[in-house]
């Protein structure tokens, strides 16, 4: 009779030599363990969340902070960032059509989907590994400290270091050496150590004090379109007023930085401080998105094998692609974790 539902009797269905639920060992514990690295996720997020609403400043906004894109510079906000999601979702795609083929018990499409959704892995493995490297060096500017004790992260574009001429000889360079390597390095650690000065007070005659004792001019193309945004205040800046622009905003910015005072200046991110915001963020950020990465490559790893199994046959002998489907369920809890992680970092 259509509609009729079979009753168990409880000898049957408890008895233990099946599921109640018809669900395999294998997919239960996948499950379970889904479940504990969910109440870890969410601590962890819940604990970021608890730290940003406790913070009294002004904290790191996405498309201010993560703004680039390799080969093409600054100026781009969260576009990389929504390219990687996007590539990441369209992976958890290609792992639901491989479930779909091992139901059909087809091999070849197994194959083919799985290694699309392991190509899509490394791509999100490698963009994170980029904009890592990208957060922890910092932009061309850094975070600043102005004459009034605020804190400004700068945009807009920075101009080319052309040379470095030396005018007073060193340990290794004489005077009238023309240097050419390494400048933004070379440049970056001097501003940090307070080695940069402007000559006669003209900002547009600034000297580096080299490693080696030696004192050279800095020929550095213009700066264009550099804005200042308020990110800790000060005696006359505030957080929340409108950005500083223009000639003004060059003036406060090389003022500080040629002033030959040490730290004014932060490039970058570490677990000790950072350019884009308080030292708690650049903690959390290299904990929760470090793990999630963590969590990704082992799927690319677990994906690898699995699709090996495929290629050798194993499933097609056991008569089912469990081992498939399990894994999905491993890469989509990957996904939906970073859709938080995406908003709570980089939307909200």
């Amino acid at each position: 009779m259509a509609g009729h539902a079979t009753e168990l009797d409880a000898k049957t269905l408890w008895g233990g030599k099946e599921s109640p639920f018809q669900t395999s060992y294998g997919k239960l514990m996948m499950w379970f363990f889904l479940v504990s690295d969910a109440l870890t996720f969410g601590g962890l997020l819940v604990a970021y969340g608890f730290t940003r609403h406790d913070f009294q400043g002004a904290w790191p906004i996405g498309e201010e902070t993560f703004n680039s894109l390799p080969f093409l510079g600054h100026g781009y906000p969260l576009i990389y960032v929504a390219l990687m999601t996007f590539i990441l979702i369209v992976s958890s795609v290609t792992m639901v059509l491989a479930v779909e083929a091992g139901h059909r018990m087809d091999k070849k499409g197994v194959i083919k989907w799985m290694i699309a959704t392991i190509i899509g892995g490394f791509f999100f493995v490698g963009s994170q590994a980029w904009e890592w490297s990208h957060f922890i060096h910092g932009s061309e500017f850094g975070k600043i400290e102005l004459a009034d004790g605020s804190q400004a992260i700068v945009k807009g574009h920075f101009g080319e270091l052309e040379s470095f001429t030396v005018i007073e000889a060193g340990k290794h360079h004489k005077k009238g050496d023309v240097i050419k390597q390494d400048l933004m390095h070379q440049f970056q650690h001097a501003a940090e150590k307070g080695h940069l000065f402007a000559l006669k007070d003209k900002l547009n005659e600034p000297v580096i004090l080299l490693e080696d004792g030696s004192v050279a001019k800095i020929k550095k193309a213009a700066d264009h379109e550099m804005v200042l945004i308020i990110k800790k205040s000060g005696k006359e800046h505030k957080v929340g007023k409108a950005p500083i622009k223009g000639k003004e905003a060059v003036e406060m910015y090389y003022s500080s930085l040629y002033s030959g005072e040490p730290n004014h200046v932060i490039y970058g991110a570490n677990l000790k401080q950072n350019e884009y915001g308080p030292q708690q963020y650049g903690q959390f950020f290299f904990f929760i998105t470090g793990f999630h990465g963590f969590h990704v490559f082992s799927g690319v790893v677990i994906n690898i094998i699995i699709m090996l199994g495929a290629v050798a046959g194993t499933y097609h002998k056991r008569g089912h692609y469990e081992m498939v489907e399990k894994t999905g369920l491993y890469w989509h809890f990957v996904d939906l974790v970073w859709v938080f992680v995406f908003t709570f970092f980089y939307l909200i």
